[in-house]
């Protein structure tokens, strides 16, 4: 008897759901329609899997990278700011293909008198500027800048034919070199340092009158190879000086001759340390290879101001060797003071380092080298433990990363003082470049096609690192500050530009010299979609795993998007096309709202609705089976229905159910809620994001409910959810922690609060 009425009852409940569908508005279909659904799976944008590279996001059985090892000897002439080199390229073609010739890139080209890159801004005439910026544009000869190639030849000696085009170089080999040969090439160069703080430029020296000196920080300086690989042939673009750069992997010998009075250090171990140190920084360094908890002072303040004051007529050569490295940079002066600290990173010690001139303190001997072991321990936990022997950051006024080794800006004022964001700016920074040592320096991307693989990526782990130095050295942060004060990372920090002009905003899936507002586009948003996938979409655990996933994958090896999408979800059992489609392809933002907000009771009495299909089909009351109705709050039944028992005696109908369907144990534990909500969620924004709802109740308690995406799969206009409660909503408020960057929050309330939205606020703020 008892399932027979169940039958009976779900059947007509079904019965009165169909005509509700019916009631319905359909979509029209037209022929040759286009799905733009949300939730399409990234066929269409991916490419097809195959042996090179496979649908997991792992590199396929066939992978294969290129190898370049250099030997350089390099000698810096300080009179005259001028670096010459003499270097010899084994080019190893581990490709399944035959190679007619070799591309080599010469970025110092990008400053060569004939370069292009100035030809491709738009820069019309200002109507008022600078005394000194009119005469750099219009009155001063251009420099002589840009490499001076003296020869190309083979390993004996004979000239090679080449061809260089703009920032690139052609060299034709003898013959095709096929798999698994290698070609060895020499190439003399030179060309004059740039002074980058008055030209620009991501190298160069800075000059300081005071004592006619020079703090140099070299890179992009030698002809180095192009990537050759499965997916772009060979990576040629032309570097127009934003792109930065795609590089195979090698070894390196390089002997750098300065004068005898400099300090430096770069990219590889330091082979001939006893010729170069004195007995005295020995013994420092032994002790700094010791001690973990504060920086050893190689050099000392003291000791770089008297050196600073005259000149070395004599050389030194500086010898450096690195296996598996992309790039190498190093820095010189006479000018540094030189700190290092060991740091532990899984089982082996690590130097960090410091270089840095009196300009910088007391700021950098404070913080430097503290920022750079707090940097190794955080990417390390996020990614593989760091697989080189020390990483050093030198003090500029740029910021630019190379393996190793990294420049930094932050510099106080003459008087050594400095503002809060002075010495954050400078931390934030030196977590930035250090942790490009991860991306792109050893999880290899193509930065010239795709700025966002490493500058987003990084960005979103450097806002985990700033957070675990603000809680490893809270003595850093001001009065007032309980955390690092993160410039890019949380979501609302974006809201800004997402909700900007749609004119002047790329998707991030652009490359990177087409994009504009390029540090929003490659750094910001990309870290910012990272940091709501970890902590909103996925969580912690499922997110760190495959993004750990993907570190050690790749690492050392070339990744495309398409390896990081497939394995975020590969690792993750995370369908995410939706959210790669919607931040990474597209310029959508989020608006999410509270659209209406319905309260309901039971009732036992028929509703207007059941009595307008009744009526619709013919039928009569009497014709239904007793039913559980819901009347709501206002309506000429709500009177009616309103009775102060509980829901069973509320409704005779649940009542008599309930008493059939279920024991009296377990009529014990069964929920009797009080009250019905429809909430309906509007969603205005293009953007597919979680609805993260905080319903606050009359005893003023409050419940956060998450509701997956998924929820705007067959709608992605407006959805609604029926809520069932035991005490009465009296608030309801969309993203209360400011999670999704929803760019209009004054939708997000019910009852609907007048205020101002986020982006509004950043206005006035902006104007006051």
């Amino acid at each position: 008897m008892k399932t027979f009425k169940y039958l009976i009852l779900s059947a007509l409940f079904i019965s009165v759901g169909a005509f509700a569908q019916e009631d319905e508005q359909k979509p029209e279909r037209k022929p040759g329609h286009t799905n733009n659904n949300k939730f399409k799976q990234l066929y269409d944008e991916f490419s097809t899997p195959n042996m090179f590279r496979t649908a997991s996001g792992a590199p396929g059985p066939a992978y294969y990278q290129q190898q370049a090892d250099y030997k350089m000897d390099l000698e810096l002439n300080d009179d005259i700011a001028r670096i010459t080199g003499y270097e010899t390229i084994t080019y190893h073609n581990n490709s399944p293909d035959e190679l007619k010739y070799l591309w080599v890139q010469l970025d110092q080209n990008m400053r060569a008198p004939d370069s292009q890159t100035p030809l491709i801004q738009s820069d019309g005439v200002a109507p008022a500027q600078r005394a000194g910026t009119f005469v750099n544009s219009y009155m001063k000869e251009k420099l002589e800048r840009g490499f001076n190639i003296e020869e190309v030849t083979d390993v004996n000696g004979k000239a090679l034919p080449h061809m260089i085009n703009r920032t690139m170089m052609r060299i034709d080999m003898p013959k095709s070199l096929k798999t698994g040969e290698k070609f060895s090439f020499n190439i003399r160069w030179w060309y004059n340092i740039n002074d980058h703080v008055n030209e620009g430029g991501r190298s160069g020296y800075e000059y300081f009158e005071e004592n006619d000196n020079r703090i140099y920080v070299i890179s992009q300086f030698y002809p180095r190879m192009a990537v050759y690989n499965d997916v772009e042939g060979w990576q040629n673009s032309q570097f127009w000086g934003r792109d930065e750069f795609a590089l195979p992997f090698g070894n390196f010998e390089v002997n750098i001759t300065v004068p005898a009075d400099h300090i430096l250090d770069g990219t590889g171990r330091l082979m001939n340390r006893k010729e170069v140190f004195s007995k005295e920084m020995m013994n420092r360094y032994e002790l700094a290879k010791k001690t973990y908890d504060k920086p050893v002072m190689i050099v000392t303040q003291a000791e770089a101001e008297k050196t600073e004051k005259t000149k070395s007529k004599d050389k030194k050569t500086w010898k450096l060797y690195a296996e598996n490295v992309r790039d190498f940079g190093f820095a010189t002066s006479r000018k540094f003071i030189w700190d290092m600290m060991a740091v532990k990173i899984g089982g082996k010690d690590v130097m960090a380092v410091s270089m840095y001139s009196k300009e910088g303190n007391p700021l950098w001997e404070q913080w430097s080298t503290y920022a750079v072991a707090a940097t190794l321990k955080s990417y390390s936990r996020m990614t593989f433990d760091y697989p080189y022997h020390k990483a050093i950051s030198v003090h500029a006024p740029m910021g630019m990363e190379y393996p190793m080794i990294c420049y930094n800006f932050g510099r106080p004022d003459k008087d050594g003082n400095y503002s809060d964001r002075t010495k954050f700016g400078m931390i934030s920074v030196i977590i930035h470049e250090v942790g490009h040592n991860f991306f792109p320096m050893i999880v290899n991307s193509d930065e010239r096609q795709w700025t966002w693989m490493d500058e987003g990526l990084n960005t979103f782990v450097q806002y985990v690192a700033e957070q675990d130095f603000g809680e490893w050295h809270p003595d850093a942060l001001s009065e007032g500050q309980d955390k690092y004060p993160s410039r890019r990372g949380p979501a609302a920090n974006i809201v800004p530009y997402m909700g900007g002009d749609q004119d002047f905003i790329a998707p991030i899936m652009t490359k990177g010299l087409n994009t504009y507002q390029f540090g929003n586009n490659a750094y910001g948003k990309p870290g910012t979609a990272l940091n709501i996938l970890r902590e909103t979409v996925m969580g912690r655990e499922l997110f760190d795993y495959a993004f750990k996933e993907y570190a050690n994958r790749w690492m050392f090896k070339h990744p495309t998007p398409e390896d990081f999408f497939r394995t975020m979800e590969d690792a993750s059992a995370f369908d995410l096309d939706w959210f790669w489609r919607g931040w990474f392809y597209t310029t959508d933002y989020v608006d999410m709202g509270v659209k209406e907000v319905k309260k309901f009771y039971v009732s036992s009495e028929p509703n207007e609705y059941v009595k307008n299909i009744v009526k619709e089909r013919g039928m009569k009351l009497s014709d239904l089976p007793p039913l559980v109705y819901m009347v709501e709050e206002g309506s000429d039944e709500y009177k009616e229905s309103m009775k102060n028992g509980t829901l069973l005696e509320n409704s005779p109908t649940l009542n008599e159910y309930v008493m059939d369907n279920f024991t009296e144990e377990e009529r014990k534990n069964i929920k009797q809620p009080k009250y019905f909500y429809n909430v309906t969620f509007e969603k205005p924004g293009g953007l597919v994001m979680p609805i993260i709802v905080e319903y606050t109740y009359a005893d003023g308690t409050s419940k956060t409910e998450k509701y997956p995406a998924q929820i705007w799969r067959l709608n992605d206009k407006e959805v609604s959810k029926a809520v069932a409660s035991d005490k009465e909503i009296v608030k309801i408020t969309l993203d209360p922690n400011l999670e999704t960057a929803d760019i209009d929050t004054s939708n997000n309330s019910w009852p609907k609060e007048v205020k101002q939205s986020q982006f509004d606020q950043f206005k006035n703020e902006v104007k006051n």
